[in-house]
């Protein structure tokens, strides 16, 4: 059997048009002409067209995004790089200033300015204080400068480390050295900025006492430099 629906429900096909119904409710072709399943077929196709043009336009897009923000990482590693390397120049002048190298020695301190050898002879010692009757401490207090005698002094005066010897080492090699932790005495880039800010004997190469010569750079900017160089992944040169 056949029915045919009322002309109210063609559901806009063309004029006159009137589908077949068969028993089980079905809308089948008449002379070639869609019926009713063939329209959501097509809207279904359309559909899954354009949620596949969507994901792929989302994948393109998330795939962009990644190459921008690769590309924009990249520039800010460079340029971190740069700035590091920039503040470790400035930081390589005071570290190879006499304040900083007369301690940096082998075996015996130098003196002054022009970094003439210690008067009196005196030599590290197996704790960096020297030996016998010449311990650095008889001559430096942990009080500070003596003005009368033109002494320095300062707490725990002492010889820097043997791993520390800084002497004839070029500014990479330097660098290299200094964030070396089997040279540094095994401490971090933040260790460093702190052993820079607060350390004793650091703060002394501003304040060296009469004629000596303090570190040119101003303290605080020395210590904003560490921080420059430590953020940028302490960059050395070659």
């Amino acid at each position: 059997r056949s029915y045919h629906l009322p002309t109210p429900l063609t559901l806009g096909f063309e004029p006159g048009f009137q589908p077949k119904v068969s028993d089980r409710g079905e809308v089948q072709m008449l002379n070639g002409r869609p019926g009713i399943r063939d329209g959501v077929r097509n809207e279904v196709r359309n559909s899954v067209w354009k949620a596949a043009l969507s994901v792929a336009g989302l994948v393109a897009a998330i795939a962009l995004a990644s190459w921008l923000t690769g590309t924009a990482r990249s520039q800010t590693e460079a340029a971190n790089s740069a700035d590091s390397l920039a503040a470790w120049a400035k930081i390589s002048t005071v570290l190879q200033h006499p304040r900083c190298l007369n301690c940096h020695q082998l075996n015996s301190p130098l003196q002054g300015d022009e970094r003439r050898p210690h008067i009196p002879r005196v030599v590290r010692g197996p704790d960096n204080h020297g030996v016998s009757a010449m311990r650095c401490g008889n001559c430096h207090n942990d009080m500070g400068n003596n003005d009368t005698s033109g002494t320095p002094g300062g707490l725990r005066w002492q010889l820097a480390p043997v791993s520390m010897l800084w002497q004839g080492l070029s500014v990479g090699d330097l660098c290299r050295a200094v964030k070396d932790p089997a040279h540094n005495g095994n401490r971090t880039g933040a260790m460093l900025i702190e052993h820079m800010e607060n350390e004793p004997l650091v703060l002394y190469g501003w304040d060296p006492g009469k004629g000596r010569e303090p570190i040119p750079i101003p303290h605080d900017q020395v210590v904003e430099l560490m921080k420059v160089w430590v953020a940028g992944g302490m960059a050395c040169p070659q």
